[in-house]
């Protein structure tokens, strides 16, 4: 027969056993919890941008590399006359 004593040290040894494991779960919990909203807000941050990416790429101005001015350095007459038989033909 087990003296009482020790059953008393086993019982609180398995009692502060399984308050320490609820204890540590919860603190993993919290921890992947907040992992995974962190994820997930950055997931939504990259929706976010890519969105707006994608919607200033649709509604922006197509990119004028026509120049029309002659004293600009980047003026090229052969695109100019190019740009003008284009319009001309489709009319």
């Amino acid at each position: 027969m087990v003296s009482p004593t020790i059953n008393v040290v086993r019982y609180t040894a398995l009692a502060t056993g399984v308050l320490y494991g609820v204890a540590h779960r919860r603190t993993l919990q919290n921890r992947e919890n907040a992992k995974r909203e962190k994820h997930e807000i950055e997931r939504k941050e990259k929706l976010l941008e890519r969105a707006k990416d994608a919607w200033k790429a649709k509604n922006s101005p197509p990119a004028q590399d026509l120049i029309t001015n002659p004293d600009d350095p980047k003026f090229d007459l052969e695109k100019l006359v190019a740009h003008w038989e284009a319009q001309n033909a489709h009319h």
